[in-house]
């Protein structure tokens, strides 16, 4: 992932030094249990935890440059670590175990505690998400089908969708969090041949992960899911910064992402605002879903395994968990900043929507006054095409129709928008955790 969108946290975690220091505690945690069941003596154990070597990036330097030789990254880590241990003791290193055992292993630990990182910041957008609902549920703004103006709605309830929305995310993730967080030692085709499986219960639980049955390799629908999880993250992303988009169009000019000291909307206008976050995000997100296609495919392996997937997770699960991390802070900082432009949003309800709003409204008086919904539909379909040929308010043209015998009490009922939005605390008593 390029440094633009490389949060140094997560970023630390994909890191060279961080992969081989996973990968050699893994190595002396399974020596370790090899010297439980009496395979390895207990002092070279002990010599090999005392004797571990620093994983910095000399250490990362000397591994490419023995990988130069071996063709091979792992050899070429395990004849590293061995000859800075030291015989004899070193021989024990990666004992009774294959590659895999080491690296998916270690990497899912790793994706789990980006996963636990992916979490928590998924917790903060949608509390944040959450606060801005229920500040702004009682203020009114013009619902929109097909982009063209529907029923009033209010700020809070958009708000509270995308609350609930991202509250499922962080429900996929920690299921996808708990199906990443496994490891496996049962060597060459996953069938504990040179190796007991007690000493795969011994690391896994050592390091909190769940040992699972495989085959040369973990499986990699448990990678999907982890790719799922952040593609899904990213598309409710993309749903609220598409809505912060239109609604900021200078048409419609009811809500603004923030706006700092200095900052500069276009190099050659010096008017604009654009939203570029939001834009920024619904981009990424496309991102995030080419990630879940490549992890999908990585799924079907030859027989016990083959290596077809292991290029390409180099690429997409450090990319994928880091720059969902960053969207998630983009994303909550927008939606702890975004302007509402209140003012705006009640004049094109009312008077830029020529109060067309109301039109099923009326249509329902009509047909409780005793129209049949046809006659009633006709009525107001005809009234709607009036007012917005002769750019008339709806009321004024509905009022004045000979056809509609609404008494006023009717009328102001029925263009009535707090009666409209009158169960609008229902998106509230849905978020479940303010409580």
């Amino acid at each position: 992932m390029i440094p633009r969108y490389s949060p140094r946290d997560v970023a630390g975690l994909f890191s060279d030094v961080h992969r081989f220091d996973t990968m050699l505690e893994v190595e002396l945690l399974a020596a370790e249990g090899l010297a439980q069941m009496g395979v390895v003596p207990a002092a070279d154990a002990l010599a090999l935890r005392t004797r571990r070597p620093v994983v910095d990036l000399d250490f990362v330097a000397a591994v490419d440059e023995r990988e130069l030789t071996t063709n091979h990254d792992t050899a070429a880590f395990v004849d590293v670590v061995q000859s800075r241990i030291g015989m004899p003791e070193a021989a024990w290193i990666h004992y009774g175990m294959t590659s895999s055992d080491i690296v998916d292993t270690a990497s899912c630990y790793n994706l789990a505690q980006a996963m636990d990182i992916v979490i928590t910041e998924a917790i903060a957008l949608r509390d944040a998400l959450t606060r801005r609902a229920v500040e702004s549920i009682d203020w009114p703004i013009t619902g929109r089908t097909h982009g063209m103006h529907a029923e009033p709605t209010t700020y809070g309830a958009k708000f509270a969708l995308f609350a609930l929305q991202v509250e499922r995310d962080i429900e996929r993730a920690r299921h996808a969090r708990d199906a990443i967080a496994v490891g496996k030692l049962s060597g060459a085709v996953g069938t504990f041949s040179n190796i007991d499986p007690e000493v795969e219960d011994y690391v896994c639980r050592s390091l909190g992960l769940t040992p699972v049955p495989a085959t040369q390799v973990i499986a990699r629908d448990r990678h999907g899911e982890v790719l799922y999880a952040c593609a899904a993250l990213g598309t409710s992303m993309e749903l609220f910064a598409l809505e912060v988009r239109h609604l900021a169009r200078s048409e419609v000019g009811e809500a603004q992402e923030p706006f700092a000291p200095g900052q500069k909307g276009s190099s050659a206008m010096p008017h604009k605002r654009n939203p570029i976050v939001s834009e920024r995000l619904c981009g990424l997100a496309r991102v995030l879903r080419g990630y879940l296609q490549s992890g999908l495919e990585n799924v079907a392996l030859w027989h016990e395994r083959d290596i077809s997937h292991s290029s390409v997770e180099r690429v997409i699960l450090p990319d994928a968990l880091q720059l969902t991390v960053y969207m998630l802070r983009k994303a909550t900082a927008l939606a702890d900043g975004l302007v509402l432009l209140r003012e705006r949003a009640l004049e094109n309800l009312t008077d830029g929507s020529l109060g067309l709003v109301f039109s099923q409204s009326v249509l329902l008086a009509l047909v409780e006054s005793g129209l049949s919904r046809e006659d009633a539909y006709r009525i107001v379909q005809a009234a709607a095409r009036r007012a917005i040929e002769e750019r008339r308010n709806f009321r004024d043209v509905v009022t004045a129709d000979d056809a509609v015998t609404l008494d006023e009490v009717t009328l102001a009922r029925a263009f009535d928008i707090e009666r409209m939005v009158a169960h609008r605390y229902r998106f509230i008593d849905a978020l479940t955790w303010l409580s």
